[in-house]
């Protein structure tokens, strides 16, 4: 077996850095888009209103069912034929990620709404507030502090899926990974290091969820 030569990898580093970055903004938008449909549609679904709450729950089991590459491959391909023109491999995939993500979202955010008493919202109604401004102003900010860690945790997944954009071309940090390993031929080196970059994210975020864990059980 030849030894491992890392200065492939070091070379590489600026062209990898420009992957991972677009990984990084992916990952971000995502989570904060998919985090604030998540939350509409987890309202929606507790709606009184059983038409709507029947679509919402729809979606969510809809997109659940689906493995999010091919979410991720159709969105490519759908997208430039409703809107009439091509889009871009990022604009695409971003859509996908934030539609798929919401689904997940949308559960977590409807069990911590669900666990707040209901006395809360009628506490709220009693000094004033309407339905929408309790749920505003009460509900949800004690519903997303209860599901942070989940929330981060979902995130932490979203971080691994990511990678998934290589079917569709998307120069992310994996695509990166790929063209550069293949070109040096120094395909061991190269997958190893995206692996120790993918565990050095996770296991960081997954420390960090599990310290704030810590710290609300302890408030």
């Amino acid at each position: 077996m030849r030894n491992l030569d890392w200065s492939a990898v070091v070379h590489a580093w600026p062209f990898l850095w420009q992957g991972l970055q677009t990984s990084f903004v992916l990952v971000a938008l995502a989570m904060a888009g998919g985090m604030l449909l998540g939350t509409m549609i987890a309202i929606v679904r507790l709606s009184a209103w059983r038409p709507v709450a029947a679509v919402a729950a729809g979606y969510v089991n809809g997109l659940r069912s689906v493995p999010l590459i091919m979410v991720i491959f159709w969105f490519y391909l759908l997208v430039p034929l409703f809107i009439g023109r091509p889009v871009g491999a990022f604009t695409s995939a971003l859509i996908a990620f934030t539609l798929f993500e919401a689904a997940y979202y949308s559960e977590i955010m409807r069990a911590g709404i669900n666990g707040i008493s209901g006395g809360q919202m009628a506490a709220a109604l009693a000094i004033g507030m309407n339905r929408m401004q309790a749920c505003r102003y009460v509900v949800l900010p004690q519903a997303l502090r209860r599901m942070t860690p989940i929330l981060l945790t979902q995130s932490i997944a979203l971080v691994q899926d990511s990678s998934l954009v290589y079917v569709i071309g998307l120069h992310d940090f994996m695509t990166s990974i790929g063209i550069v390993a293949n070109r040096e031929a120094r395909l061991i080196e190269f997958y190893l290091f995206a692996a120790l970059v993918y565990f050095a994210i996770c296991f960081s975020a997954s420390r960090v969820v599990k310290r704030l864990q810590r710290r609300m059980a302890a408030a």
